[in-house]
């Protein structure tokens, strides 16, 4: 079992891994910069090292100064969490080169998979349906234009080796230079972003949901799906609500999804735990998306329903140990919901850093009520990074009752001296559409027209 381990991230999953490491008797290792130089959870490391100023190109993207650390500090492992660095294929080289465990799927596996045109070209050959669309990456967009004429407009250009909802174009209309100005557009940012301007097709799908399967995979053949998490309210492309089960999916949705889920693990070779991505057309269809290969920020509704530690699991995978459960004992029960809280203006979506003057966080019943934070009063909330203050998660033996709870807490909730999301969660959870289940990705921008 691993004995040290760095977490290369900041905010609110940094207290969440160390709970966890906490239980299995595992030392940690926070790192920070130095925006971040006061922040709480610091303490509730065994160690705690600086690598680097504000510039998350100079700290948390560092990937030198992450193995300095690592090296200085005598970690056996790096946990990275989600986001920054945490699917790179270079950063899990490095951990691995530095003699060290790297808790996730291996480099090679990374470096395959971040082309999303070849996980749908695998897909396809394993008879996964995939959105309709091109499976290599188009050339130029006079291409684009072919497809759409073929196809009909809207369609959607993606970027291949694009990421958390960066990297997408609708285009509405045939015009030439629409056409290749969103081309263009997304190749410069494809480039700049993540070193490939490389970009595929696909078509429209109408009325999407947006369904996703977590499960892990060990060292030994071993594959268990968790159940299915709902993640259709979205902003920008981001996730903002999250619930598990979905109102949508039947229990032969559910088996289809596992097999689809399955397949691919085995045809990546896949260890670790990650997340397969799936559209639900309206007319009940599912089609794969994309693989997320991390830690998900929304894996706590999935822990809450299946009665697992993903990350405790995580780490024992890591470690070279078996999954210690396998499909048949895995028992949904009851229905969990997530709010993100965002330090943003709730009307606009614009980030909102700024000290924290006053937080009150709610009461309630810890073993229906989740917060995962990273909040303080009089903290402050860095204008370099994802504005993300915290995590609301509810359980109930209903999913009327999980919404209700989660109402409550969030309308208890005080987070003064920033602007955040919580009015606009509320308004979401409020709805008669979400109370219904009946709801898309396009759902927030219904809210916000509705407002207007």
């Amino acid at each position: 079992m691993i004995k040290k381990l760095l977490i290369a991230n900041r905010g609110e999953i940094v207290p969440r891994i160390i709970r966890t490491c906490h239980k299995l008797g595992i030392e940690t290792v926070a790192v920070y910069s130095e925006a971040d130089k006061n922040a709480f959870y610091l303490q509730l490391a065994d160690e705690a090292r600086l690598i680097g100023p504000a510039n998350p190109v100079k700290s948390y993207l560092n990937i030198d100064a992450i193995i300095d650390a690592a090296e200085k500090s005598g970690a056996d492992a790096v946990h990275p969490g989600y986001g920054f660095l945490s699917e790179n294929a270079s950063f899990a080289g490095a951990v691995a080169s530095s003699g060290r465990t790297w808790v996730g799927p291996s480099p090679e596996v990374l470096k395959a998979i971040e082309s999303k045109c070849y996980c749908r070209d695998l897909a396809t050959k394993i008879d996964v349906p995939v959105v309709p669309g091109t499976v290599k990456p188009v050339q130029d967009p006079d291409e684009i234009r072919r497809f759409g004429f073929q196809f009909g407009f809207p369609i959607i250009l993606k970027l291949d080796k694009g990421g958390g909802g960066k990297g997408i174009e609708i285009i509405s209309g045939q015009g030439q230079g629409q056409v290749r100005q969103a081309y263009e557009r997304l190749s410069r940012i494809g480039q700049l972003a993540f070193a490939s301007s490389d970009c595929y097709i696909e078509i429209k799908v109408d009325q999407p949901r947006h369904i996703e399967i977590q499960f892990m995979a060990d060292g030994h053949g071993n594959i268990v799906c968790l159940g299915e998490r709902e993640c259709s309210i979205q902003r920008r492309y981001q996730k903002i609500i999250e619930e598990s089960p979905s109102t949508v999916v039947t229990e032969n949705d559910r088996k289809n999804l596992y097999q689809y889920t399955t397949g691919l693990v085995r045809a990546m070779n896949y260890q670790g735990a990650g997340t397969m991505e799936f559209l639900r057309a309206g007319d009940g269809k599912y089609f794969f998306m994309e693989i997320n290969a991390r830690l998900q920020v929304e894996h706590p509704v999935t822990e809450f329903v299946a009665g697992l530690d993903i990350v405790e699991c995580q780490l024992r995978i890591a470690s070279g140990g078996r999954l210690e459960v396998d499909q048949d004992d895995i028992r949904l029960s009851g229905h969990a919901v997530e709010a993100r809280v965002y330090a943003e203006d709730p009307a606009t979506f614009f980030p909102s850093p700024g000290q924290i003057t006053k937080l009150r966080f709610p009461p309630g019943d810890a073993e229906w009520l989740r917060i995962d934070h990273a909040l303080e009063e009089g903290g402050v909330v860095p204008p370099y990074y994802d504005p993300l203050l915290a995590k609301v998660i509810t359980w109930g033996r209903s999913r009327s009752e999980a919404v209700q709870l989660l109402k409550d807490t969030l309308s208890s909730f005080d987070i003064q001296g920033v602007k955040t999301t919580i009015p606009i969660n509320l308004d979401i959870i409020s709805s008669s559409e979400f109370i219904e289940g009946s709801f898309n990705t396009s759902f927030i921008e219904k809210i916000q027209q509705k407002k207007n």
